[in-house]
């Protein structure tokens, strides 16, 4: 099945949201000749807030593209934004499901028709304490690898301070700056034709979030860790303390 999407759905959203983005958010832009402004392409981001994603499209929207995002396939159920969802092409995702594989043929699918696909690699906002990308999972590079699309990586600060990660509390004052950068294209080709091992995907990914934390310590003025945080390392080692602690008491 080819991907579709209605232009009237994209225009919608484009008069109601790119006015609503300016006037919320002061802008630091940089890097948006490194968007290729035709043609299947992945942006890969570090993910900070719940509302970095409609500032990050604004980014890329002004940049020349319109965003395509995978989305929890539960969004698509909801009655208004279920058909904006669908209606400007928006990717289901299915998780613990059968046909979770689904997202990934319809983001191959996206890609032929020559979109602009939004991907978080992290898979949710980071829980480094410092606020510095984590380590990523696999899905981009081996849809990169697969289908050949460039990876734009794209770093960003300063949603967090409008919405902090796991906060209900929206401040919009004083006015916060979206600080965006986005680099020239992650070269993958050394990749090209080699089996999709973990290794290779391992690796792969390790350069795209690599690109991703150099970026962002160029916003922050900052020099990125060397090794990045491992969420699932950090889970499995917490819970290794509590056991022994449990067992020690």
């Amino acid at each position: 099945m080819s991907h579709e999407y209605s232009p009237r759905w994209r225009k919608f959203t484009i008069v109601v949201l790119r006015p609503l983005l300016y006037a919320l958010l002061k802008r630091d832009w940089r890097g948006r000749h490194n968007v290729p402004r035709e043609g299947g392409i992945i942006i890969a981001a570090n993910h900070l807030s719940w509302a970095d994603p409609l500032a990050l499209a604004h980014f890329v929207y002004e940049s020349g593209r319109y965003p395509v995002y995978l989305a929890k396939s539960p969004l698509f159920e909801a009655k208004f934004i279920g058909a904006v969802l669908r209606g400007t092409g928006q990717v289901p995702v299915y998780r613990d499901r059968a046909d979770a594989a689904l997202a990934l043929k319809t983001a191959e699918e996206a890609l032929k028709a020559g979109e602009c696909l939004m991907f978080y690699p992290e898979g949710t906002c980071t829980r480094d304490p410092d606020l510095w990308p984590m380590t990523g999972q696999t899905g981009v590079a081996r849809l990169a690898i697969s289908t050949g699309a460039k990876v734009v990586p794209v770093a960003h600060w300063g949603a967090h301070e409008l919405l902090p990660y796991g906060s209900k509390k929206f401040r919009p004052f004083p006015r916060k700056t979206m600080h965006v950068i986005a680099g020239e294209p992650v070269d993958l080709s050394k990749y090209a034709g080699r089996p999709m091992t973990a290794t290779v995907l391992r690796e792969a990914t390790g350069e795209i979030m690599r690109a991703i934390a150099d970026l962002l310590g160029e916003l922050r003025g900052e020099e990125p860790p060397k090794e990045l945080y491992d969420h699932k390392k950090a889970i499995a080692e917490r819970r290794r303390r509590e056991g022994g602690d449990a067992a020690a008491s």
